[in-house]
């Protein structure tokens, strides 16, 4: 027979999670609430101070960049979640124990969450609120607007992703021809529905699917004035931060397209934008041209790597010794 201890054990595991699924329901029945991409709680026990932070008992005492508390409008860094691989709530739980001050907001990549069990991903998404961290549908919305009778789909769309807890939801059009007064639409709709709209834009068309140079060169690109362009209608709606795609930039090309980035940097806030950089040799690139406060998007695989990148304590052969600030 199992110990007294192992049936209280369990007993308190099942109140903890009807705890948790009970939200949903009330979720739904709430007035909207948005909780914004820089909204965060005061720092609890869940996000104790780093060692480099602490000057008394660690080592504060050596050079690092100090980075901006939580909630960051700079040098924010969003982390892939299960996707090249799989995993839930126990390695998340290791990756945010380790890592939740430097990491801001966690995505689901391809429609990925809704492969998973419901309790699963509400548990993988709680977790991911306790260390204030945001959470992000990524980039799904591209499917569900190849639907009929779309309207109706796309208030299902949202009211499940609100019910579920998502704060983000990311709207891409990587592989779709979106007339821009109806992303306008779906950007109110989002925000009506108490959920946060992260337009994602590039200059590749059929971006999002790690399709291969060839293929991409193939299906040509945009010019990056239609990027700002349209980011600026979206930033005047009320948006709070653009996501911009890799390919056909960084990702998947013969040769980047640093003037791309340059264009877009050129006519809209950096501030206002995050970067996909899933690579290493490309978020070295950025931080090493825009400095520690560049928002990036990565794997979380390579959230240590970054972040030792923008705190100035490693680097590569170009940024080593050489990612420096002047700030309290």
């Amino acid at each position: 027979m199992l110990p007294p201890s192992h049936h209280m054990s369990s007993v308190r595991s099942i109140v903890n999670l009807q705890t948790r699924l009970s939200r949903l329901g009330s979720l739904s029945t709430t007035s909207p609430c948005r909780r914004g991409l820089a909204t965060a709680k005061v720092p609890s026990e869940s996000s104790p101070q780093t060692l480099l932070q602490d000057k008394r008992h660690g080592f504060g005492f050596l050079r690092s960049n100090p980075r901006p508390a939580k909630p960051r409008k700079l040098g924010v860094t969003e982390i892939r979640g299960p996707y090249y691989s799989a995993y839930g709530k126990r390695h998340l739980q290791d990756v945010l124990e380790t890592m939740s001050y430097h990491i801001d907001g966690l995505k689901f990549a391809g429609g990925s969450f809704s492969l998973l069990p419901e309790r699963t991903l509400v548990e993988m998404i709680e977790l991911a609120h306790e260390y204030d961290v945001y959470v992000s549908t990524g980039g799904f919305i591209e499917h569900v607007l190849t639907h009929a009778d779309v309207l109706n789909v796309v208030d299902k769309y949202l009211k499940k992703c609100k019910d579920l807890g998502f704060d983000v939801v990311e709207l891409s059009s990587g592989f779709l021809s979106f007339p821009p007064d109806d992303w306008l639409r779906l950007i109110e709709k989002v925000h009506n529905n108490g959920l946060i709209a992260k337009p994602e834009l590039g200059i590749q068309f059929g971006a999002g699917g790690d399709t291969s140079a060839a293929e991409l060169e193939t299906a040509g690109q945009s010019d990056p004035f239609r990027v700002v362009s349209l980011g600026k209608k979206f930033l005047d709606a009320g948006v709070e931060r653009l996501m911009i795609e890799s390919e056909g930039i960084t990702e998947n090309v013969k040769t980047w397209r640093t003037d791309a980035i340059q264009a877009i940097l050129k006519d809209l806030p950096m501030e206002r934008l995050m970067f996909e950089a899933a690579d290493p040799k490309v978020f070295n690139w950025y931080i090493r041209e825009f400095g520690a406060d560049v928002n990036l998007f990565v794997d979380h695989s390579q959230i240590v790597q970054l972040s030792c990148l923008r705190s100035g304590i490693w680097g590569m052969a170009d940024t080593f010794g050489k990612v420096v600030s002047y700030r309290q």
